[in-house]
């Protein structure tokens, strides 16, 4: 399956030689140097050629931070807590730069031809960083603890739906059995979930984590710093840098501020604005396509979007280019309010939703909701786009005589998360079925972030009918119907597809872009300072 993004016709040539890889020139004598000092180590920026060099701190930092930081590798919400989990834990399978499917801690996994039972074989010779072979039996313990059907992570809300616990089995130290109580054709793709990073049988303890990525643990300070070192037998490629730190920032602006003043040396989600800037101080910029979106989120059990007429005025009132020109300073594609571009089974043909005041005015008054006042809430750790958009929005509907609050929240990410009736998110990279049943799947059914509350049961009945299709056609026609149903009663609205901007500074070597996760899925051990 080609999980490829379509080219983006809208690139510019400057933004296209980014892309590509070819970097931007480092300026010499700029303010970004390392916070440990030293030169630029004879590269040309992250995404430039040059001898990498060994040794040294890798500072890295993210917006966002607060009480709810974890280290837990099955439920990371905020970036720093992405950035913690990519660099101590590995699934079973990778998402590769190109958005497909590696061997990671698994050597293969291969389906039955009903594809019910898969047989996953352990990579052989891999430690935790305890010095613990990783075996089989951790694979499972991993699984099991992400997919308890009482209460599953992210990564477990549809594993803990068709698993079948009493069947399954460890066969030997580097041979896993899962054995499913329904076919699932798709299998190996929630396997490679970042959120499914292995742990060792045992006692875990999410103060003092023990995974098998390039760094280990060192400190942790809530809200604030943490600290991993590299792990010395690292079954890849060992890291460059001998320490690497995570360090959140209460907003954007500290963040950037942190980076040209040499604080810092990598920062995911520059804020569009500020690519000019970074580049003409001699910062390096890191442009990825990819799939990754900040929806406006509805709750649909809750007034006044309990109406779908009121979500389709909603849906209507957005000027969707306008949000890309003037909150991603265009660096995005349109969003026609469906996720999961990069996935074939895309419903591209579906009509492409433009700004249509006049039908948004004519549904709220059928819908007996004139003059409509909604509170929107933002915050700075959704990403740099959030709070622009959520004005710019708050622009727009008063074209259709609503009047729109918006409430910024730090953070935004704590006890009322999942409860705001009108709010943002942000998501990265998936392809439809896993981000269905996550982001739209009510709790009981899997669902873990359904942030709008929406509960179809022709929609989930699809998505899963078409997860049991082995036939890729087939399977990509249940999907067409599923995201119908989905475009025309969701409680998302989906703007647009953002490009994935990251900042560097001169001295930083090793970046690569990716189409999954921020500055190339945040594995800082290819990375040289």
């Amino acid at each position: 399956m080609n999980r490829n993004q379509r080219p983006n016709p809208g690139l510019s040539r400057r933004q296209l030689l980014r892309y590509s890889g070819l970097g931007v020139a480092a300026v010499a004598g700029s303010g970004f140097l390392s916070a440990c000092g030293g030169d630029d180590g004879g590269g040309g920026g992250g995404g430039g050629g040059g001898e990498q060099r060994t040794g040294g701190i890798l500072i890295h930092g993210a917006t966002g931070g607060g009480s709810k930081d974890t280290l837990d590798p099955h439920q990371p919400v905020q970036a720093a807590d992405i950035a913690r989990c990519c660099n101590l834990y590995e699934p079973l399978l990778f998402w590769n730069n190109n958005f497909e499917l590696e061997p990671a801690l698994a050597e293969t996994v291969e389906p039955s031809q009903d594809a019910k039972t898969w047989t996953i074989k352990m990579r052989e010779g891999v430690t935790f960083h305890n010095g613990k072979t990783v075996t089989a039996n951790d694979a499972w313990l991993s699984i099991r603890r992400v997919a308890n059907p009482k209460a599953p992570f992210s990564a477990g809300g549809q594993l803990s739906q068709i698993i079948d616990f009493q069947s399954s089995k460890v066969v030997d130290d580097t041979t896993l059995e899962l054995v499913l109580n329904t076919p699932y054709a798709i299998l190996d793709t929630l396997l490679a979930e970042y959120t499914l990073g292995i742990i060792p049988d045992g006692e875990f303890d999410p103060q003092n984590p023990v995974g098998t990525g390039a760094f280990a643990f060192k400190s942790f300070e809530v809200g604030k710093t943490s600290t991993f070192t590299k792990y010395a037998d690292y079954w890849g490629d060992p890291a460059f840098v001998d320490e690497l730190q995570i360090q959140d920032f209460a907003d954007d602006n500290a963040k950037v501020n942190a980076l040209q003043a040499g604080q810092i040396h990598t920062l995911d989600n520059l804020p569009y604005n500020l690519v000019d800037t970074i580049e003409g101080a001699g910062g390096g910029v890191l442009v990825a396509e990819g799939g990754q979106w900040v929806p406006f989120t509805m709750r649909v059990d809750q007034a006044p979007f309990d109406d779908v007429r009121v979500r389709q005025a909603f849906r209507l009132i957005v000027d969707r280019q306008a949000m890309i020109d003037q909150t991603l300073s265009g660096y995005g594609s349109l969003g026609n309010d469906l996720y999961a571009p990069l996935d074939t089974a895309y419903a591209d043909d579906l009509p492409q939703r433009e700004q249509d005041i006049d039908q948004a005015k004519s549904l709220l008054k059928a819908a007996g909701a004139e003059g409509l006042q909604v509170e929107l809430f933002t915050g700075d750790d959704i990403g740099s786009v959030a709070v622009p958009a959520a004005n710019l929005f708050a622009e727009q509907a008063k074209q259709a005589g609503v009047q729109v609050k918006v409430t910024k929240k730090t953070p935004f990410y704590d006890d009322d998360y999942l409860s705001y009736t009108f709010a943002q998110d942000f998501w990265n990279t998936r392809n439809y079925i896993p981000q269905a049943v996550v982001g739209t799947f009510p709790p009981e059914q899997g669902g873990t972030y359904n942030e709008t509350h929406w509960d179809n049961e022709k929609h989930r009945e699809l998505v899963s009918a078409a997860a049991r299709e082995v036939d890729e056609v087939k399977r990509n026609d249940l999907l067409h119907q599923a995201q119908e149903i989905e475009y025309e009663e969701g409680g998302l609205i989906i703007w647009g597809f953002r490009q994935q901007v990251d900042a560097y500074a001169s001295n930083v070597q090793g970046l690569e872009p990716s189409k999954y996760l921020p500055l190339g899925q945040y594995k800082f051990h290819k990375v040289s300072v």
